[in-house]
């Protein structure tokens, strides 16, 4: 079943594509820095907004050309790949745990529990996400553990409403009815039973969560409340160049393109896996 799920996949162009994309930012972000052409953090006004390679005042030495400040976008592109990405991944990791939680106890339990989770989740629904944790930002301070955190709590509502639908589905199921009779406790029932059943669809939600976390977290390091300088990020990247944009164009296109590449990938991937796990599709 497992081989001939895998091919169902291989056979979607888009959804490969996606793959490949994701495994060369994955490669990227673990790039031994020694092994980059300069320093990420480093300055050189002397190289100032050198162009890329492929121009004709470009030079092999700087392949993608430098920023205002003569740093190496290469260098930083590799290392903001590593810092946007290990944002995104953690962010997404801590909704899925509080998201998968909620919405299985509420779809498991209903009643008052199911009623109190749910209301919160249209609370959380109603907000404009980004303004929220922009302003959450600005009055905790900025700083990478503060913003996987937000990040975090930002997506859990769309997993629980989700696997709520899903858990509620699954406990009618006979093995469910089966496992309880058998004297297994509720807990243990949800654990061997109604996670993995819903296993799908949660990984289909992860990847593209990674896609909007991603895009987030850039719109927040644009605006200077994510990751602060010097660490690189794509976004703060894009936000380096935007006074530079007809001098070097380059400085905010690459790693505007980055990201750009980087959300096509998961939205593929999950597209992929949709169509690959939801029987209904295939």
């Amino acid at each position: 079943m497992a081989r001939k799920l895998v091919r169902v996949f291989f056979r979607d162009k888009l959804a490969v594509t996606g793959l490949f994309i994701a495994v060369l930012f994955v490669i990227l972000a673990c790039w031994p820095t020694a092994w980059l052409p300069a320093n990420p953090r480093s300055t050189s006004p002397q190289m100032r907004l050198t162009p890329p390679a492929w121009t004709a005042a470009g030079t092999m030495e700087r392949p993608l050309g430098t920023d205002q400040l003569g740093r190496d976008i290469l260098s930083r592109v590799v290392v903001g790949t590593r810092v946007s990405l290990s944002i995104a991944s953690l962010a997404v990791l801590i909704s899925a745990v509080l998201g998968i939680a909620a919405g299985v106890i509420a779809g498991y339990f209903g009643g008052l529990i199911d009623s109190v989770i749910m209301r919160l989740v249209d609370v959380q629904l109603a907000f404009p996400l980004l303004l929220v944790i922009i302003a959450l930002v600005a009055l905790l301070g900025a700083s990478i553990p503060i913003l996987i955190v937000l990040l975090g709590l930002s997506g859990w509502a769309q997993y629980a409403r989700l696997v709520r639908a899903e858990t509620l589905a699954v406990k009618e199921r006979e093995y469910v009815a089966a496992s309880l009779a058998l004297g297994n406790s509720s807990f243990g029932t949800i654990w061997r039973h109604v996670l993995p059943n819903i296993s799908s669809t949660t990984i289909v939600i992860g990847t593209f969560e990674l896609a909007r976390v991603l895009l987030v977290e850039s719109s927040i390091s644009f605006l200077g409340l994510g990751v602060q300088p010097p660490t690189p990020s794509w976004g703060s990247m894009i936000a380096d160049g935007r006074n530079y944009i007809y001098q070097g164009w380059w400085v905010s296109t690459i790693p505007g393109i980055a990201i750009v590449l980087a959300v096509m990938s998961f939205n593929f991937i999950g597209d992929g896996l949709r169509d690959v796990l939801d029987p209904k599709s295939r």
